[in-house]
């Protein structure tokens, strides 16, 4: 393979280093680059004023995502100076195009945080974003079923996706982690740290394939991308916690959703089928949508039922309110902080439980290890809950009568 012969002519080894580097250095970018970006935003308008539904109180500039782009590129155009990881941009254009839809992507979303774009014309900026991961080679290939079989197209438990096939699976996991991700950035530093943890994880077994392939270069796209998107989240979050000083905007969260599925679906090209065959490599690089999709799950049926009460009581079904799971956390009595580490917890439980079941060779104590993590997140969870059932409000110091009747009115 002439990747991995031009990797031994260097003497180049595992390039873990050179991918935390690549990290850091988005990470300093993109946090240098939010002052400025804080800025301009204040000056050109694009900037979130409160709502009925949102959990902020105070007018608020967003555009984070285009500091978050500049960390990206500054982390990419670091690692193409690196002898090690220029491999990476020679015998593969995954990169390149993530880059242009990366671009394209953040266009639209700055111009949604500006302007409120109508919802068409988003959706065929994702969609136009997805046409270009597929332009450039970005597309699934081959994706496991639970199921055994036999017949064309299907080796073992390993469907073997066509180009139409892989096309429409590409498109469709890019439209929902890029429409997941921007529907969960609802309380400061969630959104970053959900795509920070996705990202951390999902590289981690990129890293592990590139291993698997005998430190192929094609197999290295994959890493590269998720540590600059890890990087980038990672500098935007002092900046995106409680209380947050600026908003990563539709700008960051769908560039979040887009990288996570670029990372998943460039990796998945890198897969050894003949070693493929329990699923647990295919798991592994859904991470980001296992995370996403329980992040999302609560808040999805509460929808649903709010959609059935509103119906019923004559009321339009799509009047906005505060139903995603973030509000639930805070109704039941956690701080805002709180909340979001909480939903770290339960993300990095699931993203790192289902890495582990591809990298670990015991599933047995993987699973014990997750089932534990999840019991400590529930629990965590409710004790607010918990709290507030055990207290019971201080008895009235007066017996029932005239004189323990409601007392003067409050001043206003």
């Amino acid at each position: 393979m002439v990747p991995l012969v031009a990797a031994q002519s260097f003497g180049l080894g595992l390039p873990i280093r050179e991918y935390l580097l690549a990290g850091l250095t988005a990470a300093v970018v993109t946090f240098l680059l939010t002052g400025l970006v804080r800025v301009l935003a204040l000056k050109l308008g694009a900037v979130a004023w409160p709502r009925g539904r949102d959990v902020h109180v105070t007018p608020t500039p967003r555009w984070g995502g285009l500091a978050m782009l500049g960390g990206v590129l500054g982390g990419i155009g670091l690692a193409a100076q690196l002898p090690a990881l220029r491999l990476a941009f020679d015998y593969s254009t995954d990169v390149q195009g993530v880059l242009l839809a990366a671009l394209l992507i953040v266009a639209v979303g700055a111009l949604d945080d500006r302007f409120e774009l109508d919802a068409l014309t988003k959706f065929a900026g994702q969609l136009t974003a997805a046409g270009v991961l597929i332009l450039f080679g970005v597309q699934w290939s081959v994706f496991w079923i639970p199921w055994g079989g036999g017949g064309s197209g299907i080796s073992g438990s390993l469907l073997v996706l066509g180009p139409e096939q892989g096309v429409l699976l590409t498109v469709l996991i890019t439209v929902a982690l890029v429409n997941a991700m921007n529907f969960v950035d609802g309380l400061d530093g969630l959104a970053a740290g959900l795509g920070l943890i996705s990202a951390a994880a999902t590289g981690v077994f990129a890293i592990g394939l590139v291993q698997q392939n005998g430190n192929d270069a094609t197999a290295y796209p994959p890493a590269l991308l998720a540590s600059v998107l890890a990087g980038a989240c990672l500098g935007f979050l002092p900046h995106n916690f409680n209380p947050a000083r600026i908003f990563m905007g539709d700008s960051g969260s769908m560039l979040i959703g887009l990288m996570l599925a670029a990372v998943t679906t460039s990796a998945s090209g890198k897969l050894a089928i003949s070693t493929t065959t329990d699923g647990t490599d295919i798991l592994a690089l859904l991470a980001p949508v296992i995370v996403l999709a329980a992040v999302v799950f609560v808040p999805l049926l509460d929808l649903l039922m709010a959609v059935v009460r509103r119906t019923r009581a004559g009321m339009s079904p799509f009047a906005p309110d505060k139903m995603h799971l973030h509000h639930r956390l805070l109704e039941i009595g956690h701080s805002h902080r709180r909340a979001v580490l909480l939903i770290y917890l339960w993300a990095a439980v699931l993203a790192f439980g289902a890495v582990a079941l591809a990298l670990i060779g015991d599933p047995f104590f993987v699973l014990w290890a997750v089932a534990v993590g999840l019991g400590v997140a529930v629990l965590a969870s409710l004790v607010p809950r918990a709290r507030n059932r055990t207290r019971t409000p201080p008895p009235s110091p007066l017996p029932p009568g005239p004189l323990s009747g409601p007392g003067p009115e409050p001043r206003r």
